[in-house]
């Protein structure tokens, strides 16, 4: 099948390679020249396990292909995808600015009939839009579907391969035809294409991200209870996650959500209840105790070393939002560092991908390292905040000797508390 992919960003480009490693001819569209440029020559725009191999070697094959040319490659795709930003705005609403521009360089280059699949993730109604847009400039045949993307940074390749099911928004037979089509390479083992209206399909996407972001602040709430009254969240983990009904994913405690998915994705969903005339009390409250949760980790540095940081450095481990990525949008990271910095802290971080995009943040208001123990050089406190494997069991005699205090912050519970305080360490978790 040939197909064309709008923005070679973090969804198109995994989506668009996927696609062709499975057989397709695929040409990945992006006004960025220098983007493109890049990409033809080998150079992967962020950091995501297994893909840059998997580019190169469609690209070897010829199976995959960059351009800024759009009107070839609409003319000459049988499926055009929609893989643009949606960026959230300050009242929560996604900006479909780029997501309309696209169906407009659609409609002005169909060339016969054309399956427009929205891949971005956008608000219920816009397929309506993005068809209203193109059939505005055209009278060629074509049909608009939702196909919300379900990747988790870090593990997007497996996920885009192997998906837990494929939720298809259609109003056509011979749409839903071509689409069930496409992804059967990636269903063989008997995962669902769930077949539905274009609207559900919309709203599916909102709602399994916003369900996730109220597991995680759930579980927050509990951790900070857990503080409160001398429990410890590991123990209350192990006791809710056994029952069935509940399961053990997303139910850990942290230093609160991040990413392009779950801030943005809880925001749209909370404005698309209130355009509806409903309040979303669940959802709201699961974003504000995220909001306070980003807040704790800098508390805890306070509680053990003073208001006042001018005399104190603190060491970062882990900055992107989560492991195995290099994104820093909305990290928790960025909360606390923040915090230290307004309290006069010098800051050392280190992150085995996210430093250049930090750099882009900071600048140089904090020191950068590559490696983890160089960044805990002189001083007074470590705070983990990215679960990196190589985190999990460091030296901490190496770092005893290293540090000039021995206050560490555990904020993802990945560490022994026990040993560490036989150690001479000041150990702090998150609900522990």
């Amino acid at each position: 099948m040939r197909i064309a992919v709008f923005g070679a960003g973090y969804v198109g480009l995994v989506a668009g390679t996927c696609f062709a490693d499975s057989g397709n001819d695929v040409t990945l569209v992006d006004v960025d020249e220098g983007r493109v440029t890049a990409l033809r020559g080998g150079q992967i725009p962020i950091y995501e396990p297994g893909l840059e191999e998997l580019v190169k070697r469609n690209v070897l094959e010829e199976r995959l292909g960059f351009t800024t040319e759009a009107p070839t490659a609409v003319r000459d795709a049988d499926v055009v995808f929609i893989a643009v930003g949606t960026p959230m705005g300050d009242d929560g609403e996604a900006d479909l600015t780029h997501v309309l521009a696209v169906a407009r360089t659609i409609g002005s280059n169909l060339d016969g009939y054309t399956v427009v699949v929205d891949k971005s993730t956008v608000p219920v109604g816009t397929a309506d839009r993005v068809g209203q847009e193109i059939a505005s400039l055209t009278d060629e045949e074509f049909d608009v579907v939702s196909n919300p993307e379900f990747l988790k940074e870090g593990a997007a390749i497996d996920d885009f391969m192997k998906p837990d099911r494929v939720v298809i928004g259609a109003s056509s037979k011979r749409a839903m035809e071509i689409m069930a089509d496409l992804y059967a390479p990636f269903v063989r083992t008997n995962k669902p294409i769930l077949m539905m209206d274009v609207r559900s399909a919309e709203l599916t996407k909102y709602a399994a991200n916003s369900m996730l972001a109220c597991r995680v602040s759930f579980m927050n709430e509990i951790a900070r209870m857990c503080e409160l009254l001398g429990a410890n969240v590991e123990q209350v983990r192990k006791g809710i996650g056994t029952d069935s009904r509940i399961g053990f994913p997303f139910l850990f405690p942290g230093p609160g959500y991040g990413g392009s998915c779950f801030p943005k994705d809880l925001q749209a969903l909370i404005r698309t209840g209130a355009d509806a005339g409903y309040e979303p009390l669940m959802l709201r409250a699961a974003e504000n105790v995220n909001t306070n949760q980003k807040r704790r980790l800098a508390e805890k540095v306070v509680d053990r070393c003073g208001e006042d940081l001018s005399d104190r450095t603190i060491a970062v481990w882990g900055l992107a939002f989560k492991a195995n990525t290099d994104d820093m949008r909305e990290a928790p990271a960025i909360a606390l560092i923040e915090e230290l910095l307004k309290r006069g802290a010098t800051v050392n971080v280190t992150d085995p991908e996210a430093l250049d995009n930090t750099r882009a943040i900071f600048g140089d208001r904090i020191n950068y390292f590559d490696r983890d123990y160089d960044a805990v050089e002189g001083t007074d406190a470590l705070v983990l905040v990215t679960e990196w494997s190589q985190y999990r069991r460091p030296n901490f005699h190496l770092i005893k000797e290293r540090m000039r205090g021995h206050v560490v912050i555990d904020g993802r519970n990945l560490w022994p508390r026990a040993a560490l305080e036989e150690l001479g360490f000041s150990y702090d978790g998150i609900g522990t």
